[in-house]
């Protein structure tokens, strides 16, 4: 059974850090990546990363502050989010495409985690 089960959320004041992960099982997976959902508004892309070649692609939104990684061995992806702002307030959640395509559609992605909450207070 394919599964993708995201954690490392929490609430967190403005400029402090957390990393998120996502640990895949039952298959591998070519490409990995992080979207969020905040209230009121739609899934959006953050970035994405091949776990062959450690090849990355982010949103412009999430480039700068936000670091996605990959441990293959461990079939754990991350996101290191730094400098966080209120509005990064969200739902955070796990995707998977056997493709190796890195994809910015979330319709791209076969596989989803349930989420995990981020909440940033000012």
């Amino acid at each position: 059974q394919v599964q993708l089960v995201e954690s490392g959320g929490g609430s967190v004041q403005a400029g402090r850090s957390l990393r998120l992960s996502c640990v895949a099982s039952g298959r591998a997976f070519s490409v990995m990546g992080w979207f969020r959902q905040a209230p009121g508004k739609e899934r959006e892309f953050i970035a994405a990363i091949s776990s062959a070649t450690g090849g990355t692609y982010y949103a412009d939104s999430g480039e700068g502050r936000f670091t996605i990684s990959i441990d293959s061995a461990k079939s754990t992806m991350y996101l290191q989010m730094n400098s966080l702002k209120p509005e990064d307030t969200a739902v955070y959640y796990c995707a998977a495409r056997s493709d190796n395509v890195l994809h910015y559609l979330e319709s791209q992605y076969k596989y989803w985690g349930q989420g995990t909450q981020v909440t940033v207070s000012s």
